[in-house]
């Protein structure tokens, strides 16, 4: 510690003019000072002799002045300015001061600055600033960030001397000797080391917030370079940027007037920031990046406008794992003024993203059994049907949702992704109730779209009556209606679409064996779907029957439902009448009328 009785300064009064521009420090009040250094506008009034004996860049000076009686110098840029200057000048006058992680690396780059090598004299500065960087900062991962976090106000001479690299290198190391710390006591007691893993993991992540983000970037490469564990990295990641990035979006959201504007300095700054984390993500498949953080990172990415590469990345790493992504994540606010409420490009390039996801790991698949019923891939196909099905639904109000946006998201998924088109109705049907000044042409254009006969019953049963349809649709739902109500009573279920499947996906000679896997996988693929369908329409068929009994029950008929007046309705028009053109039930199936006899053959009449 310093005596403060050794060190007088006389400084202007505070009254008097421009008191900050210069001022006189005088060691040793007792002896003349023979030399005065300036450094950055403040002046030193000093003695050459225990200067020159350790400093090499003050002996040069005075030796090169043409006047051997020089009595002012002055320092420019000298690392750590006036006050670390001033620490330089007590070691050289033999003074007491304590070195600490705050200024060992401003006094380590002011002594090579100053050339206070062992050429001059032994233990000097330098030597003296090495044997505290190595034996006291270096052996701890707090001070070793204290030390770096200083380091950025520094010139290059930090770099020079390697005082960043150290640290950084000293970080990693401590940390990795942390994490297997923690797997040892993992391994002591089982019922303690979630609870000591947490805290000594939250510790050196809060720490590491303090960094800038280029030394911040260089940590975290030498810490994966050393294996630290990817949970740690990511937990460092996260918590960097909730630090960071802290209120981006906040005034931006849904801002017209934002956009016609330049990016300010901070969100440049956030920008740079939110790339660089990006791309410290790992790489590793392994590692679990939570869904919420990406989706979180890829608005921040839209509203600061980031790097085309930052953003595809974020939404390439969401599609790997789309089916677990909630509808909440997908409804991205747009930050383009006149443009949708929400951000459908984006999410049409993840939809993308996964389809071809899918695609790669089909093609990786090496036997059949993978394609079996209740397959991941198929599996995940259907979740993303479900939901992209209800973010249809939910951006269908939109008044300022294009026609060509809405079909786009419809169009990419295969017609294999949904075992019911209920939902691609509803959001149809939603999307025409909001869009009121569609074309004729666009309405039909829209309801092409959706497959009639994978409707469920209550789906056709609202589309029969709905006025916002047009007529075609209207007449392939009662068309569909009436060939379900014949396999259902004829006891096909659609035998014939199985039989016509299943000799369809007969390989031929012709075809590669390439082509030929390709086609079974295809036509496996589209028998999973029609039995997930049949079963759809095994519940249908057994709610239809319960409605149907009730109706032969009330004599009065008022208990008919609207599926029976409609099949009896359509019955009359006789598209399937004619000679021949009833179905008889096998002799085993139980007569549905009253007047049936069991084990004989009958026609059904629907008139």
């Amino acid at each position: 510690m310093v005596s403060e009785n050794l060190l007088s300064s006389s400084k202007r009064s505070p009254t008097t003019p421009n008191f900050c521009n210069s001022f006189t420090t005088r060691i040793f009040s007792d002896v003349a000072g023979d030399i005065t250094i300036v450094v950055d506008g403040e002046s030193f009034l000093l003695h050459k002799f225990p200067l020159v004996s350790r400093s090499g860049k003050i002996r040069k000076m005075v030796a090169d002045a043409k006047d051997s009686n020089i009595s002012k110098l002055e320092l420019c840029n000298l690392p750590g300015g006036p006050h670390t200057f001033e620490l330089a000048m007590k070691f050289c006058y033999g003074m007491n001061f304590e070195i600490t992680t705050a200024n060992v690396a401003d006094l380590r780059c002011a002594a090579e600055y100053l050339e206070m090598t062992e050429d001059y004299r032994e233990e000097n500065l330098i030597a003296r600033t090495e044997t505290y960087l190595n034996e006291f900062v270096v052996q701890s991962l707090e001070r070793s960030v204290e030390v770096l976090a200083t380091c950025e106000q520094l010139p290059p001479i930090a770099e020079e001397v390697g005082i960043p690299n150290r640290c950084i290198e000293a970080i990693a190391i401590n940390a990795c000797k942390e994490q297997l710390v923690s797997g040892l006591s993992h391994l002591d007691c089982n019922s303690e080391s979630t609870e000591l893993k947490s805290s000594c993991l939250e510790w050196w992540v809060e720490d590491l917030s303090v960094l800038r983000i280029d030394y911040y970037q260089r940590v975290i490469c030498a810490m994966g370079s050393v294996g630290v564990r990817l949970d740690s990295i990511v937990a460092s990641l996260m918590h960097y940027a909730q630090i960071s990035l802290k209120g981006v979006g906040k005034s931006q959201i849904w801002n017209p007037a934002r956009m016609k504007s330049s990016p300010n300095m901070e969100e440049n700054d956030q920008s740079i920031i939110l790339e660089t984390l990006v791309g410290l993500m790992p790489t590793d498949k392994s590692s679990s990046i939570p869904l919420n953080f990406l989706f979180g990172m890829l608005r921040m990415a839209i509203m600061l406008d980031a790097a085309i590469a930052c953003r595809l990345e974020l939404e390439r790493r969401i599609a790997f794992r789309l089916e677990m992504v909630s509808l909440d994540d997908l409804l991205i606010p747009s930050v383009r003024s006149g443009d949708s409420l929400f951000d459908v490009d984006t999410v049409h390039r993840i939809l993308l993203n996964f389809l071809q996801r899918v695609e790669e790991e089909e093609n990786e698949d090496c036997g059949y059994e993978s394609e079996g019923i209740g397959s991941p891939g198929h599996g995940s196909l259907l979740k993303v049907g479900r939901l992209i099905d209800s973010y249809l639904a939910e951006t269908a109000p939109d008044p300022f949702l294009s026609l060509q946006k809405f079909t786009a998201i419809v169009e990419i998924l295969p017609d294999y992704a949904r075992v019911i088109d209920d939902g691609l109705y509803r959001a149809i049907d939603i999307y025409l109730k909001a869009h009121p000044l569609l074309s004729e042409h666009e309405c039909k254009k829209l309801c092409k779209l959706i497959d009639c006969q994978k409707l469920s019953q209550e789906a056709c049963n609202h589309a029969a009556q709905n006025d916002r349809l047009p007529v075609q649709m209207t007449v392939q739902v009662l068309y569909s209606e009436q060939l379900r109500l014949k396999n259902a009573l004829s006891g096909s279920s659609g035998d014939g679409f199985l039989s016509q499947r299943i000799s369809s996906g007969i390989p031929s000679a012709a075809m590669s064996p390439r082509d030929n896997y390709a086609s079974l996988r295809r036509e496996n693929r589209e028998l999973k779907l029609e039995i997930s369908r049949m079963r759809v329409r095994l519940s249908e068929l057994e709610k239809e029957q319960m409605y149907m009994k009730q109706g032969m029950i009330d004599k009065s008929g008022n208990g008919k439902t609207f599926f029976t007046s409609l099949s009896k309705g359509i019955g009359r028009i006789g598209i399937f009448s004619g000679p021949g053109g009833g179905r008889h039930q096998k002799s085993g199936r139980k007569p549905r009328g009253p007047e049936g006899k069991t084990g004989r053959s009958r026609r059904y009449s629907m008139s």
